[in-house]
């Protein structure tokens, strides 16, 4: 790989504000970014090579950090989050308790013997994608903060719950790294609480912001690599680093140094090309093989969004609970490991991230519908 594939990377990468240019048409720029890479990659034109170690590589960072700011996005610090936490909480639990027959059904009728996989797919929710969706389209209300909270349940649930269901035989294993990684980011919060404390913080703020030093982005970027390091090396998803030291970073307070400094790098640069290479490497072309799985991965999606709509008997707006089940890194984690210890048949793994195309495709008009019924920031 080269600077010529970069080049290629990013120049591809602008179809996403591209076609979210218009506001009227609510469109996800991540959806955009999906879509280039899915026309350029394996399913498409074939001009990006997705398999490339180096673009993998840099991917993986890109991946690490779109769950970073994603964690940083959840208001950790306002007051009315924790009344809406309990509600959101409680949506999550319903979501994941109804997902469990529904993937029991979808394995039944497909004959997998995958159904604790595909109810942890039902269940999920992307951070990753809501987030941004939410914070683009101004939504707000007491019913989008539930959301938000709901999302961040069942996204950090679904992360620790993944490895166990789609590996069982390595669950404790997975079971001890996610608790790793996981008391890491808490004592990571306690540390940072520490010198915000004794203004150490607030001084290394100040002289960084004077000198040019970029303190803040450094020591964060440290500590991120160093989780993810531990997350792949306990056989954890990265996910699960990034998200929780994102939360970290939120609950003590961001600085909006940082915000800017993390706005830069990762939707500049590193989230494009994941969202690229992610479409890149999907090979949708191995459906065709196999049309069971093209059906698979619909009523997958399907799935997901109608048991996330149930949410709508207790009071969520049905427009938020479609959006409540975009879903993007709990697909990709179980499509990759699946893939790398060789647990899902040839086809499944597509059909899981075209299951999960489904739901970003619906979430986006669902996104537009909550702004049309007034769902929005004061």
């Amino acid at each position: 790989m080269g600077f010529s594939t970069l080049a290629f990377n990013s120049a591809i990468a602008l179809l996403g504000p591209a076609l979210a240019y218009r506001q009227r048409w609510h469109f996800p720029v991540v959806l955009g970014e999906l879509v280039a890479g899915v026309a350029v990659g394996a399913t498409g034109l074939g001009l990006l090579d997705a398999t490339d170690p180096t673009l993998t590589f840099l991917a993986d960072i890109g991946f690490a950090l779109v769950m970073f700011v994603a964690g940083t996005h959840v208001p950790m610090r306002q007051k009315a989050l924790r009344p809406a936490l309990a509600r959101g909480a409680v949506q999550a639990i319903v979501v994941g308790v109804l997902a469990v027959p529904a993937g029991l059904g979808v394995a039944t009728v497909f004959d997998t013997g995958h159904a604790p996989l595909y109810s942890v797919l039902i269940a999920s929710s992307s951070a990753a994608l809501v987030l941004p969706i939410v914070d683009s389209l101004r939504l707000g209300g007491t019913s989008v903060l539930q959301l938000v909270a709901q999302v961040a349940v069942a996204d950090t649930a679904c992360i620790v719950a993944l490895p166990l269901v789609i590996d069982p035989a390595h669950a404790p294993r997975a079971a001890l790294g996610a608790l790793a990684v996981a008391g890491c980011a808490v004592a990571v919060y306690w540390f940072f609480r520490a010198l915000e404390y004794h203004d150490l913080r607030g001084r290394l703020h100040r002289v960084s912001e004077d000198r040019k030093f970029a303190m803040e982005l450094r020591v964060n970027l440290c500590i991120l690599f160093g989780l993810a390091a531990l997350a792949v090396w306990s056989h954890v998803s990265i996910m699960l680093a990034g998200f929780a030291l994102g939360l970290a970073v939120a609950a003590v307070g961001e600085p909006h140094r940082l915000a800017r400094q993390l706005f830069g790098i990762t939707e500049g640069f590193f989230g494009p090309l994941f969202y690229v290479w992610l479409g890149a490497s999907l090979n949708l072309r191995e459906l065709v093989d196999r049309p069971s799985y093209s059906v698979l991965g619909v009523v997958l999606g399907l799935a997901a969004v109608a048991v996330h709509c149930l949410a709508r008997f207790l009071g969520q707006p049905l427009p938020l609970g479609a959006l409540a089940a975009a879903q993007l890194g709990i697909p990709v984690a179980a499509a990759t490991i699946g893939t790398q210890l060789h647990l899902l048949s040839r086809g499944e793994a597509p059909a899981l991230l075209l299951g999960a195309l489904v739901t970003i495709g619906i979430a986006s008009v669902a996104g537009g519908l909550a702004t049309r019924r007034g769902l929005t920031k004061s």
